[in-house]
């Protein structure tokens, strides 16, 4: 049995559920609760960053972060969410969805982890920036391979849109973004997503 230290909330987390869903694997994980904050790491998670998520495993060191617990699972199972074909525009979106996430996330973090007076305005809107400029290229570059089968990169973006949502509902990115707003609402109808909603 393997542990994943876990947070609903988080959606590096979210991705590795849905992975485990995808793959049917979700009955080889144990979920290990793991709420933390950049202050305030949890001393059992065996990732040395303090971060989530993190897979221990009864035949190796703990895995981190969500990229290679997903190609991991993936590799376990034998399922081609990794495509060889394709595998450079999958991990290139993988990487665009991940930094989407990862901007996002500090952004929740500037308001709630650093003290009043010494939040950063710019520094917010500096990471929604890089959020904008990758949305605006999935629109404009990638809509044809978001279309296609499911890998990676797809669960990737899958991810991170829905996170802008549940974190950051008053920024309308769909407004100019028809494709990608067809996309989030395809993939919010797999039941891997509906199986793993965001969740404070």
């Amino acid at each position: 049995m393997m542990d994943l230290y876990h947070a609903a909330a988080s959606p590096f987390v979210r991705k590795v559920m849905v992975t485990l869903h995808e793959t049917d694997q979700l009955g080889d994980v144990k979920i290990v609760p793991s709420a933390q904050t950049p202050l305030s790491p949890n001393p059992a998670n065996q990732n040395p960053l303090g971060k989530i998520p993190c897979l221990t495993r009864p035949d190796g060191p703990a895995l981190y972060d969500s990229r290679v617990i997903c190609r991991y699972l993936a590799h376990r199972a034998g399922a081609s969410l990794y495509p060889e074909s394709r595998i450079w525009d999958v991990l290139t979106l993988e990487a665009t969805g991940d930094g989407i996430m990862d901007a996002a996330v500090l952004m929740v973090y500037e308001w709630r982890v650093r003290p009043e007076g010494m939040q950063v305005p710019e520094f917010v809107e500096a990471q929604w920036a890089k959020i904008t400029r990758a949305l605006d290229t999935l629109e404009n570059r990638w809509l044809s391979h978001l279309a296609g089968p499911l890998d990676m990169g797809q669960i990737a973006i899958g991810c991170a849109l829905p996170y802008l949502d549940f974190r950051h509902p008053d920024r309308d990115w769909r407004a100019t973004r028809p494709g990608l707003a067809a996309f989030a609402a395809r993939m919010a109808d797999r039941p891997s997503f509906t199986a793993t909603p965001p969740d404070a």
